[in-house]
């Protein structure tokens, strides 16, 4: 019987990461820098769940299409609303910023209805607030705030403090990433984003446990071998492992990035850059970093030391 194992690595590899960690801990540096200028300067598009604004959904015939709505809709009194495609032959007209009382929403709605023409058919007509705008981005502050608290208490008690430090600076690094790259290409962040950059965290702690794990018990294995070289061979032993999920991952992402629709374009997203900088902050940030944060092996060395004044005294 043939048996064929697909590898995407060697089992074992001799990669010096540690060799070029500085490079990559600069670059790092670098973009959450950028990254938070830019959100308080350029600042995120934010969607309809965190501006207010009125969520209309319709049905079209089937000879229009989302350019020919944003065509029509162009002379909207009200400013430039988003359109996305939503299932089969539907649509989402988004229109930001915009208080409307009852009175309103209907005057509104006959003057998008008059734009498109009497053909299409509309499903929902809501109104989102700006006060439930700002309850809802506390919200996920507050959310992501307490996740990181939680992950940062479960490494320091697993582990020692430094990796509790280093696994929250690397999931700020990841986050940093992410918002950095809807800044720039201006898709739209909304609540489905937010959960997607909880989900990225939670992927990017559990790569980074996979190496911390392995970090630790490569420490009490070579007790006397330098950390650089520790770690390099740390993250080479779990750098297959490592890069087949990812790859794993990113192949159902591109999936839902391709078939899934504009309704969850910014949720995938955000997940596809957050599994690759994930992945690269377990190896380039998170594990160079606790060089810096005097990781001693001061039990390891007891330890050894009791052993040899044992192995002395026996006859």
């Amino acid at each position: 019987m043939i048996k064929f194992r697909f590898k995407l690595v060697k089992d074992k590899t001799h990669v010096d990461f540690m060799g070029i960690h500085k490079i990559a801990l600069l670059l790092s540096a670098t973009m959450m820098a950028a990254a938070l200028v830019l959100l308080f300067t350029k600042g995120l598009n934010l969607g309809i769940d965190f501006t207010g604004g009125i969520l209309m959904e319709v049905k079209t015939p089937a000879d229009m299409h989302v350019g020919d709505i944003r065509e029509k809709l162009a002379e909207l009194s009200t400013g430039h609303p988003t359109i996305q495609e939503f299932g089969q032959g539907g649509a989402l007209i988004k229109i930001p910023g915009h208080e409307a009382d009852s009175a309103t929403q209907k005057s509104l709605r006959e003057e998008v209805q008059k734009l498109l023409g009497t053909g299409v058919e509309f499903r929902r007509v809501e109104y989102v607030g700006p006060q439930v705008g700002q309850e809802l981005i506390m919200t996920g502050v507050k959310a992501f705030v307490w996740s990181m608290v939680g992950i940062m208490a479960f490494i320091w008690l697993r582990y020692e403090w430094q990796f509790g430090v280093t696994a929250i600076f690397s999931l700020a690094h990841d986050v940093c990433a992410t918002i950095l790259f809807f800044i720039i290409t201006g898709i739209e962040f909304d609540l489905a984003t937010v959960a997607a950059v909880l989900l990225v965290a939670g992927y990017s702690i559990n790569d980074t446990v996979v190496v911390f794990d392995r970090i630790r018990e490569t420490l009490r294995k070579y007790r006397r071998m330098p950390l650089p070289e520790l770690f390099n061979l740390a993250i080479n032993d779990t750098l297959s492992r490592t890069l087949m999920t990812s790859l794993m991952t990113l192949i159902a992402l591109a999936a839902l990035a391709i078939f899934g629709g504009q309704v969850i374009k910014g949720f995938t997203y955000a997940l596809l850059v957050g599994v690759v900088v994930g992945t690269y902050s377990s190896i380039f940030v998170a594990a160079p970093l606790l060089m810096y944060l005097n990781l001693r092996r001061t039990d390891d060395e007891k330890a050894e030391g009791s052993s040899a004044k044992l192995a002395d005294q026996r006859p």
